[in-house]
């Protein structure tokens, strides 16, 4: 990366970058940004991954997303800079990303890192300010097989003397551990920065060297789900650092937080059944997408459309998912790394489900079934992966 970096003149770059990473809450905590920035005036780059439909979605200028000109053009370039060196998929589009931000003279670029932090893509670049949007369990395979090893991990975007976010309420102490040893300036939830409820909107206090500053009055995310809260939270923290290169008003944060969307996360479809597609695909995901279908009103039932991957902690959360579910409808996805539908059926068992399921040969499927069986008044879920989303997305598309 540093190599490529190089050859293509892009290793320190005239823009202001944040970086973004966590288990979950990493694409709305870069939405909002994004859109509260954009409100300002000024020029953002978001770089976010995976997409849903098109590469496109990935590399956004001004809040809209490039052209498949502009990609090409990019991709050609590190192509030709690259020569024998070898580039993993995520790396040569991050390269790609960079380079269209640079040439697209944005004033700041939000980039979501790919996987962990440490040896992520992203981190080839010195962040002028970094978030870890949550800790959750999630790669062990890469990370480490506890909270605090992945901490340390996607604590690895932390540079020393810059601020160093993390709006996780509960983060493992490997986190201000990898902020001291370095010299990071630590900026924690509950300690440096918090939110409340305040009537029919919420406030936000936070400190940054020596000066405190309050926000109240503020509208809930268009985002749904109390936990948006917490990556709303730790957004401010990010632009309150940043206030004399990109002062950001009330206004702007309001319009940012009402217009920041982000498909697939507590996506709701307009008419009859309810229907909701989330990309919930580990324990903590499912803990918080449980707790904003408990809050929501349903008269009917809720019927589950299902797909995940065979690496994902399928039986916690099949365990999580069951309490609010009325019935099940699985799926294997076009992916080697899928779950099959027997698995899905074997975890559900062993999560201790009691409700009935029924495998189905894709998710197109599954979805067609579970159609059918609902009522006006009952609700569908989709849920598990992003291929799982992106699959009744493109057939809703179509």
């Amino acid at each position: 990366m540093q190599a490529i970096q190089a050859r293509l003149n892009l290793t320190r770059p005239d823009f202001c970058i944040i970086s973004v990473a966590g288990t979950n809450g990493k694409g709305s905590t870069v939405a909002m940004l994004e859109a509260m920035v954009h409100a300002a005036g000024y020029r953002v780059g978001a770089y976010t991954s995976p997409h849903l439909l098109n590469y496109n979605e990935r590399v956004r200028v001004g809040a809209q997303m490039v052209t498949e000109a502009d990609l090409c053009a990019a991709f050609s370039r590190v192509e030709a800079a690259r020569k024998d060196i070898p580039l993993t998929y995520f790396e040569f589009g991050t390269l790609a990303a960079v380079d269209i931000f640079r040439r697209a003279r944005v004033d700041t670029a939000i980039l979501e890192v790919g996987l962990g932090g440490r040896l992520d893509a992203v981190n080839a670049w010195d962040a002028d300010v970094s978030i870890v949007a949550s800790i959750g369990i999630d790669h062990t395979e890469w990370l480490g097989p506890d909270r605090e090893s992945i901490g340390r991990e996607k604590a690895g975007v932390f540079r020393a003397h810059h601020p160093a976010i993390c709006s996780d309420p509960e983060p493992p102490a490997s986190i201000a551990g990898a902020a001291a040893a370095i010299g990071a300036d630590l900026l924690q939830l509950g300690r440096d920065f918090s939110w409340e409820r305040q009537g029919p909107g919420w406030s936000w206090r936070g400190k940054w060297r020596d000066q405190e500053r309050s926000r109240t009055g503020l509208p809930y995310p268009a985002m749904r789900g109390d936990y948006q809260l917490f990556n709303a939270a730790g957004a401010l923290m990010a632009l309150e650092t940043l206030r004399e290169r990109f002062p950001v008003s009330q206004a702007h944060i309001r319009a940012g937080l009402l217009n920041a969307v982000l498909p697939g996360r507590f996506q709701t479809l307009p008419g009859a059944p309810l229907r909701v597609l989330d990309v919930a695909h580990n324990a903590e995901a499912a803990y918080q997408l449980a707790a904003t279908l408990r809050a929501q009103t349903v008269l009917g039932r809720t019927l589950a459309v299902a797909g995940m991957l065979k690496d994902k902690p399928l039986v916690d959360v099949m365990r999580v998912m069951s309490s609010v579910v009325d019935e099940w409808y699985v799926a294997g996805l076009p992916t080697p790394r899928t779950a099959s539908s027997e698995q899905l059926l074997a975890a559900l068992a062993a999560a201790g489900n009691q409700a009935p399921a029924t495998a189905h040969t894709d998710i197109a499927t599954a979805y067609a079934a579970a159609c059918g069986r609902a009522e006006d008044t009952d609700r569908i879920i989709v849920f598990g992966s992003f291929y799982t989303v992106g699959a009744i997305l493109r057939l809703l598309n179509d």
